[in-house]
């Protein structure tokens, strides 16, 4: 008798919908050994201020700067940008072989919160919309720029994802060109777009939403899910039920929406592994500056490293590196793990 296929046992491959591009699942290595490499876990032992953390309340950064006494979310240009705005005009081809393109930007830190030791998860559902309402403010603003053509709100949290400084922030970066990440899902969502005059992210949504295998927490406005493609162990998306292209047209109350999911999210993670979950998070919404874009939906992506424990990370390598993405966890079993942890 011939075996059925089935997604929960056998090695497949499943399409993203935002890049085009496809990723391998392979369930049946989720029961192999470990033996690989295990990372520390680092104290969480920091205190509410830290004289020597240039992001707390009146420190001086590496600049000469001096942090005001803030008691609510704080931003400044970053310190040491990795794009700046009087970046020379200039470009390289030789031969077609050897390409370059000068890159202005504008780059921006946003604290959190006043106390060195909190983190997302830490903070009141209030206290997340105010650096909701700052993440606007500052969208707008960069926006203002008419050079600008594409904003990255994102933050990497914890020590395994690179983050220099464990004082709770996320960085802004913006450049005169879209990123290629954002290519790809607006080429995606345009062809979708222009075939069916209605979001993919919307079609999509709505699906998720019927069978709710893979949804992990939903408000009035939004809808938190394990993505059908994930590939990092417990990546989850943020999608506004209401579709809008950018931040800074959210009401009062999806904000607060917004903020729920968010706390909800975070908690859960926190609660997976008993440990302050790192993550690399970012939110994706249009290009600026760039006439209209009917097709794009704004979005939230998070993409956690760990995979069985506190100190067992997944890493990217080999194969993901050389061929393409692969997990071993479905992105179904990921889900049911993440909802059991997250109180309505």
């Amino acid at each position: 008798m011939t075996e059925q296929f089935n997604l929960i046992e056998h090695p497949h491959r499943r399409l993203n919908i935002l890049t085009g591009e496809w990723v391998l699942v392979s369930p049946h290595r989720s029961k192999r050994p470990w033996l690989g490499k295990v990372e520390a876990v680092p104290a969480n032992n920091r205190p509410a201020y830290d004289p020597a953390c240039y992001l707390c309340p009146t420190n001086t950064r590496v600049d000469g700067s001096v942090n005001p006494d803030y008691k609510r979310p704080y931003s400044f240009t970053n310190d040491h940008a990795a794009l700046i705005p009087n970046t020379p005009n200039g470009s390289v081809n030789i031969d077609n072989l050897f390409q370059a393109k000068s890159q202005r930007g504008i780059c921006k830190v946003i604290c959190f919160s006043p106390k060195h030791n909190e983190t997302l998860s830490e903070l009141s559902v209030n206290e997340i919309k105010a650096v909701i309402d700052l993440w606007q403010h500052d969208f707008a603003e960069i926006a203002q720029n008419n050079w600008i053509k594409f904003i990255q709100i994102f933050e990497n949290k914890g020590e395994v994802m690179g983050c220099s400084n464990p004082h709770p922030h996320c960085q802004i970066w913006s450049s005169e060109d879209v990123p290629v990440e954002l290519e790809k899902e607006t080429k995606c969502q345009l062809a979708y777009y222009q075939q069916h005059q209605r979001s993919i992210l919307g079609d999509y949504l709505a699906a998720e939403t019927e069978n709710k295998v893979r949804i992990v927490y939903s408000n009035e406005h939004f809808v938190v899910l394990v993505p059908y493609w994930a590939t990092w162990p417990f990546e989850t998306m943020i999608i506004s039920k209401r579709q809008v292209q950018y931040i800074t047209q959210f009401t009062q109350e999806e904000k607060l929406a917004f903020a729920d999911a968010l706390k909800k999210l975070s908690n859960g993670y926190d609660a997976l592994f008993q440990t302050s979950f790192p993550y690399s998070s970012g939110i994706h919404q249009a290009p600026v500056n760039d006439g209209e874009h009917n097709e794009w939906h704004w979005h939230m992506h998070f993409y956690p490293p760990l995979l069985r424990s506190a100190s067992v990370k997944k890493f990217m390598v080999g194969y993901e590196m050389l061929a393409g993405p692969q997990r071993d966890i479905t992105p179904e079993w990921a889900a049911e793990r993440l909802k059991s942890l997250i109180a309505d």
